[in-house]
């Protein structure tokens, strides 16, 4: 006989903390790695850059919790975004806009409530239904997992011969 676990419970402001620390962990990369190495691909079979990936981060980021979550339009074009290109200090500026913005989203969250939208086909996530609290888990999750990715992709960088 299962007994039903307790649910789980965390602060509005615990959570952007860690998802404020994944997505400043990749801006960190990024910096680090500057111009032209962020924007540069490893040799690894279908690697991304670490520019690109960051960019992808803001549109799940502005997707899952602005789109889906807050009920505000957004535009996205997925698989452009990991492609994108440019300064470092153009990225920055786009992390700290994107993180603000999050905040602001996350005002009016009702966790159990279901999401404003249905997610698009080409949405990646979770294939169960989702309630706004279980899209932001996804949400972190997607940004845990690619500052880890960025982490192999910054020490593939400063590999020789790793880049092309």
């Amino acid at each position: 006989m299962q007994t039903k676990r307790p649910d789980l419970v965390v602060s509005s402001d615990d959570y952007l903390y860690f998802v404020e620390r994944a997505v400043r962990g990749m801006c960190e990369i990024v910096t680090e790695l500057g111009d032209v190495l962020s924007c540069t691909r490893p040799e690894v079979p279908s690697a991304n850059t670490p520019y690109g990936l960051l960019t992808h981060c803001l549109g799940v980021m502005a997707y899952w919790g602005g789109h889906l979550v807050a009920g505000r339009q957004v535009v996205r074009d997925r698989s452009a975004e990991f492609d994108d290109s440019g300064t470092v200090g153009e990225l920055r500026s786009r992390v700290d806009e994107a993180l603000e913005q999050l905040k602001f989203d996350l005002s009016d969250v009702v966790p159990e409530a279901p999401l404003r939208y249905a997610p698009d086909p080409w949405a990646l996530g979770p294939d169960r239904p989702m309630t706004q609290a279980t899209a932001l888990v996804h949400l972190y999750e997607e940004m845990a997992q690619h500052h880890g990715q960025m982490q192999v992709l910054r020490d593939a960088l400063h590999t020789p011969n790793a880049r092309t």
